[in-house]
């Protein structure tokens, strides 16, 4: 499903939050750079991780981001991919997903990139469920970021269209509880919908494919409702993503881009106030990793900003 990228959300304003120093692993993860040597990019990319052996003995997360993405200048691809019963359906995810976007936004230069996104969804979680062995899955967060023409009127005659009329705007899609949040105006939007057993709407669904909700999990085993792989659930848990396409403003100052580990121990507008005085976004994302951390978070925590 879609929508558009005026999302409103039920936002409080934070309390004082303090950040204990605790060490946060970083690891190198599949990424692209397709850089012009005389140009550089409008955005900054950091990313920080953390295993959390405290509670969690394998790291399932992975990430992904490709600079000048479809050979594009100043386009952007950004992922974050949180693995369950193996890491297999994330680590397969971060290696292809962003590839079969790139050939179908080049191979069909017209089409929405929504529907590209939906399409890619379903082929990447149809090839997980043929091609690799178990039931491991992953929830996915993806945005791509490009440059536009401004919308055109059918009068327009060739030569009319300043090059600096160009806008940038901003696709996502997600399966899971893996999150998207963009901080504009001193205020969070979220761009992702959180699939989880616990919703009514998802709860709903899934009754109505053969699926029972026990214990805010899907045949009390699973607590996402739509994912990338998963075979065994079959029809109850699907990768058919929530998409969204946002303009990107002058107002617009990052995205933060993370796994539940981060947004299980914190609301979005915390998360934005915590880190909106920060430049460099690798380090916001270590702060954002360490505020889980430190307040108890049990899972594997991947957090991604991207400075806008």
């Amino acid at each position: 499903m879609s929508t558009s990228a005026k999302i409103s959300s039920n936002i409080k304003e934070p309390e004082s939050i303090k950040v204990p120093p605790v060490k946060v692993e970083e690891k190198e993860q599949p990424q692209e750079e397709k850089e012009d040597e005389h140009y550089e990019v409008s955005y900054k990319v950091g990313v920080a991780e953390n295993k959390n052996s405290k509670f969690r003995k394998t790291m399932e997360d992975v990430h992904t981001y490709v600079q000048n993405f479809a050979s594009r200048l100043d386009w952007g691809y950004f992922a974050v991919f949180d693995g369950h019963a193996g890491v297999q359906a994330s680590k397969w995810c971060g290696s292809h997903l962003h590839s079969i976007i790139e050939k179908d936004i080049l191979e069909n230069e017209t089409k929405d990139i929504r529907e590209i996104l939906n399409d890619s969804f379903l082929l990447v979680d149809k090839q997980i469920n043929t091609t690799l062995q178990g039931n491991s899955g992953c929830t996915a967060a993806v945005c791509v970021l490009r440059w536009e023409l401004p919308d055109l009127e059918e009068d327009f005659q060739e030569g009319d269209i300043d090059l600096r009329e160009h806008k940038r705007k901003l696709y996502t899609a997600n399966v899971g509880d893996s999150r998207i949040v963009l901080y504009r105006g001193g205020r969070s939007i979220r761009l992702t919908y959180d699939h989880k057993a616990s919703d009514p709407l998802e709860m709903q669904r899934v009754e109505e494919a053969g699926g029972l909700i026990m214990k805010s999990r899907v045949n009390g085993m699973l607590a996402v409702t739509r994912s990338l792989g998963d075979k065994f659930f079959d029809s109850l848990v699907v990768g058919n993503p929530f998409t969204t396409s946002v303009e990107i403003t002058d107002a617009d100052q990052f995205l933060i881009i993370a796994c539940d580990g981060l947004w299980d121990v914190i609301d979005d507008q915390e998360a934005c106030e915590l880190i909106k005085n920060i430049d460099e976004p690798k380090e916001a994302a270590r702060i954002l990793v360490r505020y889980a951390l430190e307040n108890g978070t049990t899972d594997n925590v991947t957090v991604m900003v991207v400075s806008l």
